[in-house]
């Protein structure tokens, strides 16, 4: 662009215009001119562009690259010094393997500013030094994450021969699928092989030419309109490919000196000083991730392996950018590291140490948020902020869950009993109907809790630190009148991998640009999430300034992760219950005085059950969100765990029921028949905290006549009785009622009629079925006659095509709804009569699978109150074989709400049952626990769930999501055979006046039953209920557990314990459970010594001091008395010291205050004064 004419001078020396003009014209064609830009790299032209000059040398022969190779078996994962003692045999490039290398480095390569070594498996490696550290990853392939380049440590180009390792993993980056597209099923018989392994010497002064030139292009392209900037950049980096020549040294220096019109004269010297001029405050603050599913794609060994990958190349980016900060998550992934990589570790332990590597998040993994229970969530912050402090001397400040699926409204007052008030997340960018209308702002939970919550503009955790991402984190920004900041995250992640140079390198030259222009926003590296997070809560006036978003944070996505792999789901629930069931009898048992003498409370095993269940909670393999998109061998892992979770759990249990119990054996159909015989004694153990009336089976073929006796109803074969079980107390023992007119007056006995062909009715004096013509056409409550199906309508399974317009094991689509197809029962049999027990089993056959399902009635309410209706248990068992279609259980109500309820971690929620707005109509498919209720004025029904996370209610009709069938990313998911169960309860009253939540309790916690061999039966006069709870009914009692900080390693000796320095405490977590305010006495047993009680967080730090008190009129077997006052749905967290008991006051009367006397005790403060040579590794 030149105008070719002749400028002349006047005598004084100044230019004058001319007064000829000979040239065209410096006019331009600005699209051809941006388009070429498009040529100085790559293409057609790669032998003579930028392209053709970016290496220097490059050498691959045998002298120069001597290449070994040992594969593993299998799917064998071998650590470093086991490779190392295998045989090695020579190889080379075009090979499929992983290699040892030693590399001969030619004197003269001294010259050079950087000498490097370049491998591309076509997978991901890991360099190791010959030692076995750990020195960065590799990624090879040509994606946008390709990393291959190793650079030569001075000391070896010195010596001349540098020798290393490499570990090469034969899996992409997203797992190994099939096809191209990621979510495909695994290939097996993929191999990877080895395109170059070359000693090459970059020309680093054309790659930082290479770096220029694609800042300008970004420029270029993104920043907006006709502005001074965008053109001069054009300008600069058109004349760039003018005078860059034939690429020699001189063309090069040439081109970068123009650059400088942009970036600022000497701003490449500045390095990381070139953050510290320009604008004060930034608007954009970069923060360097590596978000790594822990498990997706690949089983958790790979993720092992990708974590090491990931993290040694960022502490080598450390190195040589001194600005680069990077943010980690996740303990359970740093204590991989800790336990694989020990060198690394301590590599890394170094960096956080000097602030550069951060720890975020504070939970064990990034877990889903919707389908593990309350407590569990919980236990992810417990034990990641003790793994934090224990290693770093420091806990996490900010809650860090960038890709859950959807966040429960619990979260708020979880992250602040964690001792984090900060949260970051972006996943609900993802939305597929609605956008989410803020960025920065207060989230406030169920309860009134809030914390400050930023959802980054960027609306990614992996941006590429572009300038388009720079841009986009204030042009995005949803609520700049109250915030104008925004964090950017950037590397790349999912898989793993973390910020590359070329990243570290733009965000320098876009800081450089906006030191001296406003066209694009001032961004900052340097600093840590939470500085960021301080900055917002400053600037905003501690959120005053700010939106609020009330309650869950639902993710319109993704919602068919409730269902896929029922296994997982299975898994879960059932492995949260047992480790709840374990850590209350395990308390109980260290403390029973008729304790053997060597039982020690087992919490290494109950941690490392714990460890294995939170792990399984990641995200995406999680019961939430779970490993269903995953292949086979990530089920593998899960299902393993469960395994032993459940193995581990159940031998926990069963060694403290022995100490509770001696000489009692579980009863099951395989007890011995002698001990069922003479006067033996079945009792049960309640481990819930709610009274409860059950019906057990007794094997009547090995039963003496005493046990016989208190049989109530024989199975048509005889081999099985049925009697029934009353435990007045939670947390105690019941035994078998004996036939007396008391009991026949609690119980409301059970008919079944039939007129031997289609009609089949289930009946007690509270509820009736019926099923007709393989439907369930009518739903009655007999004490009020009132018909709850709705006219013309009927119940039962039903099945709909489920085919997702791309994420095939994650999503259900709102279209599915309009492909419903009803299913009917068959071969519908009578298979017990009652009294106390009734049930039909019938069958579906629906192309390839069958259901048969057991539809059972008892004798019994639901539970212990007053008017509680009897609950209809569906227990089925499936062969399932269908693909892309979809099973649920429906029932139309005659019943009318805007809204059903149903329960969530600590608490309920409510979601519309109309579509009145888009925001409404989105919630078609929702995550649920233990019930989903539709309730109005005086009445409701609810479906009890103890393994299904998936619900709907639309308009009317209340549904259970049971099986889907997708076949992309695992080509088998969920085929093959399941049992589970649900229920359906009706209950007078709405659903706040109802006991729907605590028969959600007992549905899913089944009695431990025991039999006691004669002569045993005074021990039973030891028992007592351990803590019981009075006044409000909405207060539940959730977890019984010992101390986290308690001494294991002997018997407790409660005397002793002053002198000897141990403690025993027992920790308590209760919760409001229906929405409202309530006041609750907990009553602890005489058994139980308490010296003091303090409220804690969730860490169980105190927080204050709470006044015993003692029972009025000497209440048997109740020692002291606590008051406890909630809002609704808070949790708290009760630590009892035990010990000698102070003297303590006499409860209140009702004339009294209400509120007790407490006093104040310090917080304990996040961080702790630990030498960093004395941390606990």
């Amino acid at each position: 662009m030149a105008c070719h004419h002749q400028a002349s001078r006047s005598s004084s020396g100044k230019s004058e215009y001319p007064e000829l003009n000979n040239g065209p014209g410096a006019k331009w064609i600005k699209h051809l001119t941006q388009n070429r830009l498009n040529t100085f790299q790559g293409g057609h032209y790669s032998d003579v562009n930028l392209s053709s000059i970016l290496f220097t040398q490059r050498e691959d022969g045998p002298e120069y690259v001597k290449l070994k190779v040992w594969s593993a078996p299998g799917l064998s994962k071998p650590t470093f010094d086991e490779a190392m003692q295998q045989k090695f045999r020579t190889a080379k490039k075009g090979d499929s393997f992983g290699p040892s290398f030693t590399l001969y480095i030619p004197e003269d390569y001294s010259q050079y500013e950087r000498v490097q070594f370049e491998f591309d498996p076509g997978c991901e490696a890991m360099i190791y030094s010959v030692e076995g550290v750990p020195l960065q990853g590799i990624t090879g392939g040509f994606d946008g994450d390709r990393r291959v380049e190793h650079i030569v440590p001075q000391e070896a180009r010195d010596k001349g021969v540098y020798e290393f390792v490499i570990e090469s993993s034969c899996n992409g980056m997203f797992g190994v699928p099939l096809t191209g597209d990621t979510i495909d099923p695994p290939d097996p018989n993929r191999f990877f092989t080895l395109a170059s392994a070359d000693l090459v010497v970059p020309n680093q002064e054309a790659w930082r030419l290479l770096w220029d030139f694609e800042a300008l292009k970004q420029i270029i392209s993104e920043v907006p309109g006709n502005t001074v900037l965008q053109n001069k950049a054009l300008v600069v980096a058109n004349e760039i490919m003018n005078v860059f020549g034939r690429g020699d040294a001189a063309g090069v220096k040439r081109a970068r000196k123009l650059a400088e019109e942009i970036f600022g004269e000497g701003w490449e010297s500045k390095g990381a000083d070139i953050y510290k001029e320009g604008p004060e405050r930034a608007a954009i603050w970069g923060i360097g991730h590596c978000h790594i599913d822990s498990a997706w794609l690949w089983p958790y060994r790979v993720t092992q392996q990708k974590v090491a990958r990931s993290w040694s190349t960022q502490v080598d980016l450390m190195e040589r950018y001194p600005e680069h900060r990077f943010s980690c998550s996740s303990a359970q992934q740093y204590k991989w590291l800790e336990e694989l990589y020990p060198p690394l570790f301590e590599r890394v332990k170094e960096k956080v140490l000097e602030g550069k590597f951060h720890p975020v998040g504070g939970s064990w993994v990034e877990n889903d948020s919707n389908m593990p229970s309350g407590e569990a969530l919980v236990r992810q912050f417990v034990f990641g902020q003790r793994y934090f402090e224990s290693r770093f001397g420091k806990r996490c400040e900010t809650a860090w869950l960038p890709d859950s699926f959807g966040l429960t409204g619990a979260y708020p007052q979880l992250i602040r009993g964690a001792g984090m008030k900060y949260f970051f997340t972006q996943k609900l960018s993802w939305n597929n109907i609605n956008t989410f209308p803020h960025s920065s702002f207060n989230w406030v939970g169920l309860d009134g809790t809030q914390v400050l919550c930023h959802m980054t503009p960027v609306e990614t955790y992996t941006a590429q630190a572009t300038v388009g991402d720079v841009k986009k984190g204030l042009n995005n920004h949803k609520n700049l009148e109250s915030s104008d900041t925004a964090l950017l995250v950037f590397g790349n992640g999912d898989g793993g991998g973390g910020p590359l140079s070329k990243m570290l390198e733009n965000l320098r030259r876009i800081r450089a640009v906006t030191n001296n222009n406003r066209e694009l926003p001032p961004v900052d590296v340097g600093h840590s999430v939470e500085d960021f997070f301080e900055d917002l809560e400053k600037t905003s006036a501690e959120g005053s300034k700010l939106p609020n978003w009330h309650g869950e944070l639902y993710l319109e996505f993704h919602r068919g992760t409730y269902t896929s792999h029922g296994s997982i789901k299975k898994g879960n629930r059932h492995s949260e219950i047992l480790m709840r069931d374990v850590e209350l009898l395990a308390s109980l048992a260290s403390l029973h005085k008729h304790s053997r003498h060597d039982y020690v409370y087992p919490k290494h095993e109950i941690d490392a059950a714990w460890e294995k269940l939170l792990l399984n909670q990641c995200k995406p393999r999680s019961p939430a969100s779970p490993a269903h998109y995953t292949d086979g061998m990530v089920y593998d892992d899960a299902e393993k765990l469960y395994a032993e979770i459940k193995r581990d759990g159940e031998a926990l249990l069963e060694e403290a029921l022995s100490v509770l119990f001696p000489s009692s054996m579980p009863l099951t159909p395989n007890t011995r028949s002698k001990a069922l015989a003479g006067s033996t004694k079945i009792v049960a153990f309640n481990t819930t905290f709610f009274p409860r009336w059950d019906i057990v089976k007794i094997p009547l073929a090995k039963a003496g006549p005493a046990l016989k006796s208190q049989v109530l109803q024989a199975s048509d074969d005889g081999r099985e009785g049925y009697a029934v079980v009353h435990c007045e107390e939670g947390a105690c023992y019941g035994e078998l009622s004996s036939p007396s007119n008391a009991l026949r007056s609690r119980l409301m006995p059970v008919s079944v009629y039939t007129n031997g062909s289609d009609h089949f009715v289930l009946r007690n004096s509270s509820v009736q079925l019926t099923i007709s013509d393989g439907r369930i056409t009518s739903l009655l409550d007999v004490k009020l006659d009132r018909e709850l199906i709705a006219p013309g309508q009927t119940g039962g399974l039903v099945i709909f095509q489920d085919r997702p317009n791309y994420w095939d094991a994650w999503d259900v689509e709102i279209h599915h709804l309009e492909t419903v197809e009803p299913l009917k029962f068959s071969n519908i049999s009578v298979v017990a009569q009652g009294p106390l027990y009734g049930a039909v089993r019938a069958e579906v056959k629906y192309g390839q699978s069958t259901i048969s399902v057991t539809i059972s009635l008892s004798a019994t309410s639901a539970t212990v109150r007053d008017g509680s209706r009897s609950l209809f248990n569906f227990d089925a068992i499936v062969d399932w074989h269908q693909r892309h279609e979809f099973l649920k259980f429906e029932l139309p109500l005659a019943i009318r709400s805007d809204h059903a309820t149903y329960e969530t971690q600590f608490g309920h929620l409510q979601r519309p049952t109309h579509k009145n707005t888009t925001w409404d109509a989105a919630k078609f498919e929702v995550c649920g626990h233990k019930y989903a209720d539709l309730s109005e004025f005086g009445y409701g029904v609810a479906i009890l769930s103890e393994s299904k996370y998936g619900f709907s209610c639309l308009g009317n009709v209340l549904r259970i999501s049971l099986l889907r069938s997708a076949t992309a990313p695992d080509a088998e998911q969920d085929q093959g055979e399941h049992q589970f169960s649900w229920g359906v309860l009706p209950h007078q009253g709405h659903f706040l006046e109802s006991d729907v939540p605590v028969a959600g309790y007992l549905f899913n916690s089944p009695i431990r039953v025991r039999c006691l061999p004669p002569g045993t039966g005074d021990i039973l006069s030891a028992h007592r209920p351990p803590f019981t709870l009075e006044g409000a009914r909405n207060v539940f009692l959730e977890t019984v557990k010992r101390g986290e900080d308690d001494t294991f390693n002997s018997v407790v000796n409660l005397d002793d314990e002053a002198s000897s320095g141990s403690k025993t405490t027992i920790v308590l977590r209760l919760y409001e459970a229906y929405g409202g305010h309530g006041t609750t006495i907990l009553k602890i047993s005489r058994n139980i010594p308490v010296a003091k009680a303090y409220l804690t967080n969730l860490l169980e730090d105190h927080i204050e001091e709470v006044d015993l008190q003692s029972a009025a009129g000497n209440v048997e077997d109740v020692g002291a008395l606590l008051q406890l006052k909630f809002r609704g749905f808070e949790v708290k967290t009760v630590k009892l010291v035990l010990g000698t008991p102070a003297p303590i006051r006499s409860r209140p009367s009702s004339t009294s205050s209400s509120t007790s006397s407490k006093k104040q005790v310090g917080k304990r403060s996040s961080w702790v004064n630990v030498d960093q040579d004395h941390l606990a590794i």
